[in-house]
Order: C-alpha cells, then sequence, then structure tokens
C-alpha cells in the first residue's frame, strides 16, 4: 500500500497513520523510505511525504478498504468525488499479493501505480523484482519506463522512521 500526505505535521501524521493500520489493517512487514514529492494530478504548494508500505493482514480486499476510509476519515478525509486535493494522509492499496480484484468501488492492482513515481521509487526500493499482475512488469521495469518527470527526494532518516 502507499501512504502520504501534505497537510499538517507530517512527522506526526505518519506516526499517527502507522498506528492506525497496525490496529486495523494489518502488521506492517516492510518499509520503504519516506519520499517528499511533489502534488500530482492537481497544483499545490505544499509537498507531499509518500511512502509504500507492505502488510501482513488477514483481511480481505474489501475489509481492507472499508477500514481505509475509516483510518482517512480519522485524518479528516471526505471523499468528494471531485478530483485530486491536498490532505493529512491518504492510503491507496496498490496489490493484494498477484491478485487482481475489479469491482465497482476498488481496482487491484491500483490503475495508476505504474504512472507516478510517487509510487515507483519507493516501491522498487522494497520490492524491485515484484511482477504487476496485469501490466507484467516488475517494479524497476515500470519505473524505468514511467513518463512521470516529477522531483522525488529522500526525506532525511533522522526525521522519520
Amino acid at each position: 500500500m502507499s501512504i502520504g500526505g501534505n497537510l499538517g505535521n507530517k512527522r506526526a501524521n505518519f506516526d499517527k497513520v502507522y498506528t492506525h493500520i497496525q490496529n486495523e489493517l494489518g502488521k506492517i512487514i516492510l518499509k520503504s523510505s519516506v519520499y517528499e514529492t511533489p502534488a500530482w494530478g492537481f497544483v499545490s504548494e505544499d509537498s507531499f511525504w509518500n511512502q509504500v508500505l507492505c502488510i501482513d493482514t488477514h483481511l480481505n480486499p474489501s475489509e481492507i478498504l472499508g477500514n481505509i476510509e475509516k483510518i482517512d476519515a480519522a485524518f479528516g478525509r471526505k471523499r468528494s468525488g471531485n478530483g485530486y486535493s491536498s490532505r493529512e494522509m491518504d492510503i491507496d492499496i496498490l496489490y493484494f499479493d498477484d491478485n487482481i480484484f475489479n469491482t465497482e468501488n476498488l481496482t487491484i492492482p491500483h490503475p495508476l501505480l505504474h504512472k507516478r513515481l510517487f509510487v515507483l521509487v519507493p516501491l522498487a526500493e522494497i520490492a524491485p523484482d515484484f511482477v504487476h499482475p496485469v501490466l507484467k512488469l516488475s517494479s524497476l521495469e515500470m519505473l524505468r519506463i514511467c513518463n512521470d518527470k516529477s522531483v522525488i527526494k529522500k526525506v532525511n532518516n533522522n526525521v522519520i522512521s
């Protein structure tokens, strides 16, 4: 999954979301570095912090999505359907093992992950050889051919763990 936000105290928001994830989704077993990135799909003066996590869960994808919506609400997120906007925290499911899900409310793998450097850079860090079950490309291969030209900078490791 990917997590990210650009409002409020980013360090505190990341610490808070880790606790929510551990309590409501599953055990975090891998974390990428945190990356500072520009907004994607809209204009914002506030840069984002983004990270990719791997979790071990007993939940199914629909249950995960329901719990993510609860966590999003705890961060004040209201889904308006009006496109992208600044937020304290956003959580997206990237993969569910190598399974493919396509329902009205949920598409896995995430349909835009291969177009976003803010996802591909941290994903390639922790799962470079994982193969996208639809595109049949590894994380590193998707990173190499991605057209996104955003500037992605690693956040100082002393700032966040």
